[in-house]
């Protein structure tokens, strides 16, 4: 009899915990405003930056579990300017930043809901206009890419995000087609946002 008990129990939280999941989904789409805030460090000896913006980001999530989920990030391509504390202003070139990245949500503290991720950064880079053409960037760049951020649910569709991630993102530079060392733009991006459950 207490073997009955215990299965029918068990079947019963696991009938619950799909149903909770199915209820609320397995998708969630989030639209951010984010600051790109670059670390702007090189070995080339040419002092190169690329100036911080803000941008517009999207995001798809899919939840396999209610705590395991995986997000891919996505924007469209950016247009930055680049200068260099030796030569002053190069020119300009573009970035296309996609992510994705495997997270963990705590699910304990009710209408809190806090993340963390790790996963990887591809990076292409284009329209690359330097130096009228006699300087150049390495076109992909793979790197790492964590996070750390947040929900605050507003009803059982829409909540309120919060969103920190570093990615690790670097190219090497080339000056009449010698290559002068590497650029870690390595940014911090900062966004808050809202998000769709469904």
């Amino acid at each position: 009899m207490k073997k009955t008990l215990l299965a029918a129990a068990a079947l019963c939280a696991l009938t619950s915990g799909s149903a909770m999941a199915q209820t609320e989904g397995p998708w969630l789409v989030r639209a951010r405003a984010v600051h790109l805030d670059s670390a702007n460090k090189d070995n080339t000896g040419l002092g190169l930056s690329i100036n911080n913006k803000t941008l517009a980001e999207i995001d798809i999530s899919y939840f396999f579990t209610p705590n395991i989920a995986a997000e891919l990030v996505l924007t469209v391509p950016q247009k930055q300017d680049v200068t260099s504390s030796v030569a002053g202003y190069l020119g300009t070139l573009k970035h296309l930043p996609p992510s994705l990245l495997l997270q963990y949500h705590f699910t304990q503290f009710g209408g809190f809901k806090p993340y963390v991720g790790a996963g990887i950064n591809y990076t292409r880079f284009s329209s690359v206009s330097l130096l009228n053409g006699a300087a150049d960037v390495q076109r992909n760049s793979f790197g790492g890419a964590l996070q750390v951020g947040f929900d605050i649910p507003l009803n059982k569709q829409w909540s309120l995000n919060f969103d920190v991630k570093k990615l690790y993102l670097n190219a090497d530079v080339y000056v009449g087609g010698v290559n002068q060392g590497n650029f870690k733009v390595d940014p911090v991006l900062v966004g808050v946002g809202l998000g769709y459950r469904f």
